[in-house]
Order: structure tokens, then C-alpha cells, then sequence
């Protein structure tokens, strides 16, 4: 029976027989397996299913023998690319995924609606198959979604790493989603808001077949014996497991072991149809990768997960909260997986309790729902549906960024609707209540001054939360705060640094091609908390304890927690030998070094604070044979272009060399910075961030000359001019492709401009004719002489801003191509001559636009740095603000633009140029896209009063019900690293 569009009415009774198409995803197993459970209540309630999968046929006919159920096997989506068992290839899966099901569609579709009309099909389910949706639409028939997670979520983040070329697929997959009917959501849900409703179903589990001591005997495994599973979907080549790695007396069951994988006597292969849900029942504990079918069949036997993250998987974060709220899962971090440490995980491992007690029929529950949509019943709750996509909307878009006391990714009534649901705890707040002197006043300060900052107190009082802290007490706590809380002695002193982000007024991209910037340090910071101890006393966690002794003893030890990493899909603590940093009697490299912070991209974070201690070491010549603890706080938003990487490196950096007694002068200490964020991190930024954090002065604006780093003055900002950040919501990234092929494209103009003097000057030199000027009254001789210097200087020019703006378009603009292939670059020029990026001969590059942008931005910095100083008159603020908008629009022809930010800045130039009754004229003036640009967030200026607040927060409220998303305000300033110095403290004593 079938339904075509309009509303229909119920239908009276349900028919005998329906036939069910079931879309399945080509990503792994886990979505087979849970769909399996499904298909199975549809086919013994007497119906047709047939299963569209890439998956192998034995994974539904071992445990459906029924004519009723019908394979095909056809791959119309990749999932995620992955390069090995927990590493996603992001830019591989969008490029899959664009061959598998964009460049076909048009065939896909054609032939999934002349393939559903012909099996006559009632109901099309799709878990969760984008196209699918739009096919069942185009066939006259309804969809249903069943999943925890959709296509468009997962991959809005690859689309930061992948470009621009890409985001049409996130938008692609949204659409076709929006077909369907109504989504069947399964517990530990990703945002989802492509789908009109939801209903929230049970756990999809499989059921078990056999008991825990028929598997046990059957496999001759004792029942006193400890088994730990280990399931990673696949046994990866090059994992060798030793005997070791065990406690002694436990067993290992291996999952997908290779038939050549030779293993040591405690290890167990697996068959590889071995039935996984009774293995995992008849285990003490399971170690794997977490997926949607090892939480849910680990909460439903109540197994105790040890779990290793997987690179770049936006599901995961969501289903790890409710695995640990449930008190089933430990993290073990990477290296230790690969090393061997496993003892201490597991041993704590079976003294959890995990605690799931909701239902675990959602098989059951899935199939009877979608027997009554195929029927014609209507599923439309409509409660909250609109509230729903919209807070949906807004973690999809700008999810996993979150910084303490302002969690602006996840929004509080998300988290709230989750707990409802039973799904999440109430997260902790650490925010100050009451008086803020009574907890900072538990630290004796030795050195150093708060200078009133708030944040700074709320910053102690964070502090003195963590003393007394019992990481085994029940109540439920971030383990952020777990970890945190044994990372210092409270007898011993502490050095606390702290480093705001920056607001880019005018500058930006330019501070790499040597412009003048104008920089304003804003109001929220990061604080970097360091204690250095003797290794032999130093406080550690039990894996690191555990390695320690497997080691041979105390050697000295990084610890390092950050803050804000809950929701986040990276890990909240680091740690590592800190000789892993020495080869030899030397420093490593920093090629090794990146390597070494790339191998774990859930631990990447750790080399923008790790990676200012190698950068100590190499440039500086210092040595650390003590112990290291490090806590990182930071309120700079991630991914908002305020700098939130170099106030975490110029805090860092700080903390350490007050620790440890160094000198170092604050531009000294930025430069070093910058040098973590190139060679470590490997992102191809400037200098003037770095800057910023580390010598800028509240209410000033830091003028620079970026060449390297030279101060030029603080400028005071005129008191009747107001600077802003309003946030797009759009991720910035620095290390995205966008801003590094911006700056290759920018040097390779500089590169053709001095082949282009050279040649210039070679000619002019050789055939000694002067050169001859467009108004020929010029003395020939003199004019000769100067072209021949300019020339000269051209050719070796070390910084593109030293060329003036009509000096490129007079010589050279019109040599300069729009667009150029690295292949073709590198045959004539040879190299950029760039250290921190590299020309991809593949690869086409702009580059006109990216010359001229720093060529003319130098001039418009110089200008509106000499118009702050002018009179206080509206033409002068209208001036400040045209070259605002200017630079905007630079950047734009870059690339480097995006549809948030221009947004805003519309809506600046509509309040801007719009009639209203009110006298006095505008109080905005301007605005332009900051730092490097691709989403992060606006600088507007405008005039210092109250009206222009007004205009603000209408900006906010405007945009919001544009995009659903409400943009975060800088407002306010604070003082560099520089001017803030750094806290000695330590805790005082109690009173028995």
C-alpha cells in the first residue's frame, strides 16, 4: 500500500503485507548491524524488506533466513574515508563522496525511483543515505530516517579542512534530508536540524543468543578468568600484540584479526562471523574505538569500555558523554594503545559500574512506527519542532567550540534538553558566585599583581575548586577537573601567566608581507597555571605512573590539562617524557615535532603549549630536567578569529619561562611564539597575533610594522571611537587551505615582482638608456639613476608592503596573472621562497588579488593610523570606516571572505546609510572581516556612546533571525602578557 503526497487519511486497518525499502550507509558495520535488528521485527511481522547496502550479505543472513528479506548490494554513499582503524582521511571522504554521489546523482536518482516503483514499495528507510530521501520524494512515496548522527553534521567540519569547493556538499545533503518525513532518533544524537520532526526511540540493540558461560565454555575460558574484547572493527596491519600488554591471568578475545596475524598465547582470535554481542556479554570489559553498536550493546550489557578516540569523527564526542555518564567508559590515549600500556585502563576498567538502565528495544520500537507511517498514521508531534532544528542549527554550524564561563557552541538549553532525556549530566559551572576574594584569597600571592582582572580571580577560585577535589568521588565531574585535580602540590609555588586575544582592526593577512597593523588586545584571555617539581615527586595520573615503572623509574614528565574540552572531540589531558623532545644531546626537529603532535589528532592541541617548551630549547639553549605541570584555561573562543591559538602559546611560553626564571623580552616571546605556531602546530601564520597577546595595553591599539616585528607606538584609542568583534558563527581556521593558499599565492606575486625588476634592471643596465618618465620633463640622468636604485631594491625586496601602490600599478600589475597552476609556477619561477608553506604543482593559485591585497593594505593602515589623530568630526570617522570596508572587500577578492561575515558587515552599512527620524546621524561607520579571514568574526567602528550599542545589539538580533545564530560581542580590552606579568602563589595553610 502506498501514500502519495498530501495528507491522507489514516488508513482504518493495517494491510497483511508491505514492502519496506532499507537504505543503508557505506560506512562500516555498526549501521548494518543496528538496521539488522530492525529488518528483523519488520520481516517476522510478515513484511518485505529490501536492504540496499554495500555491506556483506552474511551480516543480515546469518541471522535472517527468511525469503522475505532481499539484498542488494549497491554503494551510494562512502561514510568517512578512513585511513587506518582510527584515523579519518577528511578531504579523502568529501572527494569519495563527491565521485560516489554527486557526480552520478542525476543516474542515482533515475535509478532508485524506476528501481522503487518497480519492487512497489511503501515505506523508504534510510539510515542514513542522503540520497535516498530525495529519491523516495521523487517516486511519490514517504521516508524515514533512523540514526544518531546525519551525513551534513559530520561533515561540515571536514569542509574547514577541504576549502571552499566542498561546502556544497554539506548544503546537498541537508536538502536532501529535508525530504524526509520525520527522523527516528536513537540515544547519544548528533544536532540533526535537516529534519523537520523527531522521535526519540530506545537503543538499537542486538540480542543476545547465547549465555555468558555457554560462550565462556566454549571457548575453554574459565568463568574466574578476566576477558577484555578487543574490538576495533578490524585488526589494522602493523599492530603487534604482545603478551605483556595484559595483566597477568586475563585473556584477550581479538575482533577481525588477519588470518596471517600471529598472537601471543593470552590473545584469542576471533572467527570472523563470530556473533559480537555474546562475546561482549561473556567479557569483563571491552578496548576499542568508539561507534554507535559498541556503546550501545556496551551500556546495554553493562560492559565497561576502555575507548580510544577516533581522528576527526563529530559523532563521537556525543555518544563518549553518555557513555561516561553512564559510568561505563575510560579513555586510554593513543600512544599507550600502541605501546603496550594497557594494564592500568583495564584494571580500572572492571571496577567501574556502569549504570544504563533504560530500554533497549528500539529495534522493536523502530519497526512498529515504521509499519504505522507505511500505513498512511501521521508521526507529526510538532512540539518544539521549529525551537529544535533552530537550536540544532546552530551546534551544527559551529559545533565542538567551547571555552570555560562561555559555552557558546553548545548552548545551555541544549544541554539542558538533553538531560531531560536522561542522555547528559547537568555540566558543571565555573562560574564566580558570590564575592571572588574569598576563594582567591586562598592563595598566598608571592610575586605579581591581579590588576583588578575578573577573570584572573575567577581564574584562582577555579584554582582553589581543584584542592580538596576527590577524582574517585561519585558525583559526576568533567574529567578535565578530574584530571586537574591531582596535577599540582598545593605546598609547592605555582606561576600563573595570562595572554588576551586580539581583535585585527586593520591589517590582517598583510602582517606576513611586512605591513603596518593596528591591533587591540580584547578582554577575554587565556590563564596558563605551571608548577615544576623533581620527577621523583612529581604528582601523576596512573597511566603515566604505569609507564613510568614499565620505563625504569622517575624521569622527567609533562602533565597537561585544558580546560574546555568537554563536548570537544579532544582529549582534556597530554602528557609525555619530556626527553621524547631530545635526539641525543639536541633538541628533535620541529618536522619531528609536528610529526610527533600529528600522530594523535585528538592531542594535537598539545603543541601549541608543549611545543613552546621545544621551541625554548632550541632557540634558547634551555634544558628542563624537572617535572612540568601545566593547566590551560582559556575564554578566547576557538575559531572565532580572535587568536585564541597565540594567547594559549604567548600565556604558555610566559608561565613556563617565569617558572623557570628566564628573561625574555615580550616582543622576544612573540616572535618565539610565532615560531611555535609555524614550525610546531604548522600553520602558516604572521607575527601580529602573537604580538598582540604578548605586548599589547588595554584601550591601545598596538601599531606594527611586520618586519619582522617592530613596534612602532601603543596608540591610544580617541575616546569618542568605539572598536567591536561581532562573531559569524563561522569557523576560522589558519591552518584551513584557503588562508595557505592565499599566502602562497601572495608570494609567488612577490617572486614574479622581482624577476620582473631583475629583468627590468638587467635591461636598463645593459643598454644604459635612461629610463624615461610619462611626462618626459624629468632630467633624464637623475631619473635614470633613481630608476636603477628602485629597481635594485625591487629585485631583492624582502616585504611586498615596501612596494608603494603606484609603483605596482605603474611596472608591474599588469604582468601579474589572475590565476596561475603551482606546476606552471614552479617550471619558471622555481620556488616562492616561503618557509612555512608549500606550492602543490596540482594546484591552481589566485594570485593578482592576493599581491595586491598587502600592497594597498599597508597604504590603508599608514592612512587610517594618521586619521585617529585627526579632528573628532563624523567625516573623520566616515574615512576610518571606508577603509574598513575596503579592506573588507580585498579580502573578499582573496577568497577569503564568507557568507557570515559579509552578512554582518551589510547589516553595519544598512544601519550605516539608513533614513530614521533620530537626529544626529549614523553611529556606525564601518566594518571589515579580521585576521585570516574564511568565517571568525567583524571589527566595527563607531562612535563611542549609546546609540551605537543600541545599533549592536540590533546587528545581533537581526542576524540571528537571518541565520539562527546569535553572534558573540567583543567588547572591552585588557593588558598583554607583557603588561600583566606573572603571579608566584601558593596555597595557604590551613588552620586545624
Amino acid at each position: 500500500m502506498r501514500v502519495r503526497g498530501g495528507d491522507g487519511d489514516e488508513a482504518t486497518a493495517p494491510p497483511h503485507h508491505l514492502v519496506f525499502a532499507y537504505y543503508i550507509t557505506g560506512h562500516g558495520f555498526g549501521h548494518a548491524t543496528r538496521a539488522l535488528e530492525v529488518v528483523r521485527h519488520l520481516v517476522a511481522a510478515g513484511h518485505d524488506v529490501h536492504v540496499v547496502t554495500a555491506a556483506p550479505e552474511f551480516v543480515f543472513t546469518t541471522e535472517i533466513a527468511s525469503p522475505a528479506l532481499h539484498i542488494r548490494r549497491v554503494l551510494l554513499d562512502c561514510g568517512a574515508v578512513q585511513a587506518d582503524a582510527l584515523t579519518v582521511d577528511r578531504l579523502a571522504s568529501l572527494e569519495k563522496y563527491h565521485q560516489t554521489a554527486v557526480v552520478p546523482r542525476d543516474s542515482i536518482l533515475r535509478t532508485e525511483v524506476e528501481w522503487l516503483n518497480a519492487i512497489k514499495a511503501d515505506l523508504v528507510v534510510s539510515d542514513v543515505v542522503p540520497v535516498a530521501c530525495r529519491a523516495a520524494a521523487d517516486a511519490g512515496i514517504r521516508s524515514v530516517c533512523v540514526t544518531n548522527f546525519s551525513w551534513d553534521f559530520i561533515y561540515a567540519e571536514y569542509v574547514v579542512a577541504a576549502g571552499h569547493h566542498h561546502r556544497s556538499i554539506v548544503w546537498q545533503i541537508a536538502e536532501d534530508y529535508s525530504h524526509c518525513e520525520f527522523l527516528l532518533r536513537l540515544p547519544g544524537y548528533c544536532p540533526m536540524p535537516a529534519f523537520r520532526d523527531v522521535i526519540d526511540i530506545p537503543l538499537v540493540v542486538r540480542r543476545l543468543h547465547k549465555s555468558r558461560s555457554e560462550v565462556r565454555k566454549e571457548l575453554g575460558i574459565a568463568d574466574d578468568v578476566k576477558v577484555v574484547i578487543f574490538n576495533f572493527g578490524g585488526q589494522p596491519a602493523g599492530w603487534k600484540l604482545e603478551k605483556e600488554w595484559l595483566p597477568d591471568g586475563w585473556l584477550c578475545l581479538v575482533c577481525g584479526a588477519s588470518d596471517t596475524q600471529e598472537l601471543p598465547p593470552n590473545f584469542i582470535k576471533l572467527a570472523k562471523d563470530a556473533y559480537t554481542p555474546d562475546l561482549m556479554a561473556a567479557s569483563d570489559c571491552m578496548l576499542g574505538k568508539i561507534g554507535y553498536g559498541t556503546v550501545s550493546e556496551a551500556l546495554a550489557y553493562k560492559l565497561p569500555f576502555v575507548f580510544v578516540r577516533r581522528d576527526y569523527f563529530n559523532e563521537e564526542p556525543f555518544l563518549r558523554n553518555m557513555l561516561e555518564h553512564y559510568q561505563c567508559g575510560i579513555e586510554m590515549i593513543r600512544r599507550d594503545l600502541l605501546t603496550g600500556h594497557w594494564k592500568p585502563y583495564l584494571l580500572r576498567a572492571i571496577t567501574l559500574q556502569p549504570c544504563y538502565d533504560g530500554p533497549i528495544n528500539g529495534g522493536e520500537v523502530a519497526a512498529r512506527i515504521l509499519q504505522d507511517t507505511a500505513v498512511g498514521k501521521k508521526y507529526i508531534s510538532g512540539k518544539l519542532s521549529g525551537a529544535r532544528r533552530l537550536r540544532d542549527a546552530i551546534v551544527l554550524g559551529y559545533q565542538l567550540q567551547r571555552a570555560p564561563g562561555r559555552d557558546v557552541g553548545i548552548p545551555d538549553w541544549y544541554s539542558l534538553s538533553e538531560k531531560e532525556i536522561g542522555v547528559r549530566p547537568t555540566p558543571v559551572s565555573h562560574d564566580i558566585n558570590g564575592s571572588a576574594e574569598s576563594s582567591f584569597e586562598d592563595f598566598e600571592i608571592l610575586h605579581g599583581d591581579m590588576q583588578g582582572l575578573t577573570d584572573t580571580m575567577s581564574f584562582l577560585k577555579s584554582l582553589s575548586g581543584l584542592d580538596g577535589n576527590d577524582p574517585r568521588s561519585p558525583e559526576k565531574q568533567p574529567r578535565e577537573r578530574a584530571a586537574a585535580s591531582v596535577l599540582f602540590d598545593w605546598e609547592e609555588e605555582i606561576y600563573v601567566a595570562r595572554a588576551p586575544g586580539r581583535l585585527d582592526v586593520m591589517g590582517g593577512i598583510a602582517d606576513y608581507s611586512g605591513s603596518l597593523v593596528l591591533q587591540m588586545p580584547i578582554r577575554e584571555a587565556c590563564h596558563v597555571a605551571v608548577q615544576r617539581s623533581d620527577p621523583i615527586k612529581q604528582k601523576l595520573w596512573k597511566h603515566t605512573q604505569a609507564r613510568q615503572l614499565a620505563n625504569g623509574g622517575a624521569v622527567p614528565l609533562l602533565q597537561i590539562v585544558s580546560f574546555g574540552s568537554e563536548l570537544s572531540n579532544r582529549a582534556p589531558t597530554f602528557d609525555m617524557d619530556l626527553s621524547d623532545f631530545m635526539d641525543g644531546d639536541k633538541p628533535i626537529s620541529y618536522d619531528k615535532a609536528k610529526e610527533y603532535f600529528s600522530l594523535d589528532p585528538s592531542q594535537k592541541w598539545a603543541a601549541y603549549v608543549a611545543g613552546t617548551i621545544l621551541v625554548l630549547m632550541t632557540e634558547l639553549g634551555v634544558r628542563f630536567t624537572d617535572s612540568m605541570s601545566i593547566l590551560v584555561s582559556s575564554s578566547v573562543p576557538e575559531g572565532k578569529g580572535v587568536s585564541s591559538s597565540a594567547s594559549v602559546e604567548v600565556a604558555s611560553m610566559s608561565a613556563v619561562a617565569a617558572a623557570y626564571g628566564l628573561n625574555v623580552t615580550p616582543r622576544d616571546l612573540a616572535l618565539l611564539c610565532q615560531k611555535v605556531e609555524n614550525c610546531v602546530v604548522g600553520a602558516p601564520c604572521g607575527v601580529m597575533d602573537q604580538m598582540t597577546s604578548a605586548c599589547g595595553e588595554a584601550n591601545k591599539l598596538l601599531a606594527m610594522v611586520c618586519q619582522p616585528a617592530e613596534v612602532k607606538e601603543l596608540v591610544s584609542i580617541p575616546t569618542h571611537i568605539r572598536f567591536w568583534g561581532l562573531d559569524s558563527g563561522i569557523r576560522h581556521s589558519v591552518g584551513g587551505t584557503d588562508y595557505g593558499s592565499v599566502r602562497v599565492g601572495t608570494y609567488m606575486g612577490r617572486k614574479m615582482i622581482k624577476c620582473a625588476a631583475s629583468d627590468l634592471l638587467s635591461e636598463s643596465l645593459s643598454s644604459c638608456v635612461p629610463m624615461q618618465s610619462e611626462s618626459g620633463d624629468t632630467n633624464a640622468d637623475e631619473y635614470a639613476e633613481h630608476g636603477v636604485d628602485l629597481l635594485k631594491s625591487e629585485a631583492s625586496m624582502e616585504y611586498l608592503c615596501n612596494l608603494p601602490p603606484h609603483r605596482y600599478e605603474a611596472v608591474y600589475a599588469k604582468d601579474i596573472p589572475e590565476v596561475i597552476t603551482g606546476d606552471a609556477f614552479l617550471e619558471k619561477y622555481g620556488d616562492h621562497n616561503d618557509a612555512v608553506t608549500v606550492v602543490d604543482p596540482k594546484r591552481s593559485y589566485s594570485v593578482k588579488a592576493p599581491t595586491r591585497h598587502p600592497i594597498y593594505e599597508n597604504f590603508r593602515v599608514e592612512a587610517f593610523k594618521a586619521l585617529l589623530t585627526a579632528a573628532k568630526t563624523d567625516e573623520q570617522l566616515s574615512a576610518l570606516g571606508e577603509l574598513m570596508y575596503q579592506c573588507h572587500y580585498s579580502y573578499n577578492a582573496c577568497g577569503l571572505g564568507s557568507d557570515g561575515t559579509d552578512r554582518l558587515v551589510n547589516l553595519v552599512q544598512e544601519i550605516q546609510h539608513r533614513k530614521t527620524s533620530r537626529t544626529g546621524g549614523p553611529s556606525l561607520f564601518g566594518a571589515k572581516i579580521t585576521g585570516g579571514g574564511s568565517g571568525g568574526s567583524v571589527c566595527v567602528i563607531g562612535k563611542n556612546c549609546l546609540r551605537s550599542s543600541e545599533e549592536i545589539f540590533e546587528i545581533q538580533r537581526r542576524y540571528k533571525a537571518a541565520t539562527g545564530y546569535l553572534p558573540i560581542v567583543f567588547e572591552g580590552s585588557s593588558p598583554g602578557a607583557g603588561k600583566f606579568g606573572y603571579l608566584k602563589i601558593r596555597r595557604r595553610r590551613r588552620s586545624s
